[in-house]
């Protein structure tokens, strides 16, 4: 019998694409789980980091639906609590692309339709939206200043035509005043959208201020030595204790450039 089972269920959306519509091998990778004692299991992580993490939001409920009443299921997303903000130019360039996603691959259907049934299917690629009616118990791992965010949705290429991002975005060191002015409010888009989307009974929150994207894949961010900590506690402590009931953890950092703990992490490829 399975007494633990850890899934890295990255149904319908695959890192990077955003792209829905997969079914075949979302069933085929549920075929395999459900003969290796999936049925049976006692407790069961969905995840996933970027594209991973948002599908993990996106399918939480219904991940949570295919396993036993019994079972203790909570999902965590990493780097993937992507926000319905606002750009540079004023405008939502992630809306617009999400919109494109939708029509190119038909994914209304694959939404959940908690969200869809509300409003416009491409937000409901964003999870501030689809969070607050998930029965499922959610964790969320994220920066506040995630540097696929800030490169993607606050100064995407297509609305920095003069390129006056480019430095700013591949180091905050390197913004002017006013930049880090604009990536300061960012954050404040950032942790209204968490407060809108997550309700507080049931959710964890560990939310610092480094500049990086993904950062539970290696053991040197997840609970190393050295690992980047919040409220004093390393992100695998904060969800261990969370998924077993130890202890509830929400804790947001404060501003950039304030954690000492933050290590340089390269996940956006």
């Amino acid at each position: 019998m399975v007494h633990h089972l850890l899934v890295m269920w990255q149904l319908l959306i695959r890192k990077p694409s955003f792209t829905t519509g997969e079914k075949g091998s979302g069933r085929l990778w549920l075929m395999i789980y459900w003969r290796k004692g999936m049925k049976n299991a006692r407790n069961a992580i969905l995840s996933g980091c970027s594209a991973g993490g948002l599908a993990a939001i996106l399918h939480c409920d219904r991940f949570r639906s295919l396993l036993p009443a019994s079972a203790r299921v909570k999902c965590v997303s990493d780097a993937g609590y992507f926000i319905h903000g606002t750009d540079i130019s004023g405008g939502s360039r992630i809306e617009s692309f999400f919109g494109q996603v939708v029509r190119t691959h038909g994914s209304a259907k694959n939404l959940p339709a908690s969200c869809t049934s509300k409003m416009r299917p491409e937000l409901c690629f964003f999870p501030q939206y689809v969070a607050q009616t998930m029965r499922t118990p959610l964790f969320v791992i994220n920066s506040a200043y995630d540097s696929w965010q800030i490169k993607n949705i606050l100064a995407p290429t297509a609305v920095d035509s003069k390129k006056e991002w480019k430095n700013c975005k591949l180091d905050l060191k390197k913004c002017s005043a006013t930049q880090l002015q604009t990536v300061q409010n960012y954050r404040t888009q950032f942790l209204k959208a968490v407060n809108i989307g997550l309700g507080t009974s049931s959710r964890g929150l560990w939310i610092n201020s480094c500049y990086a994207h993904c950062q539970s894949g290696s053991v040197s961010t997840w609970l190393a030595d050295k690992s980047p900590v919040v409220g004093n506690t390393k992100m695998g402590k904060a969800v261990g204790d969370w998924f077993y009931d130890r202890s509830a953890f929400e804790k947001i950092d404060c501003p950039y450039p304030c954690n000492p703990t933050c290590v340089s992490v390269d996940s956006e490829s």
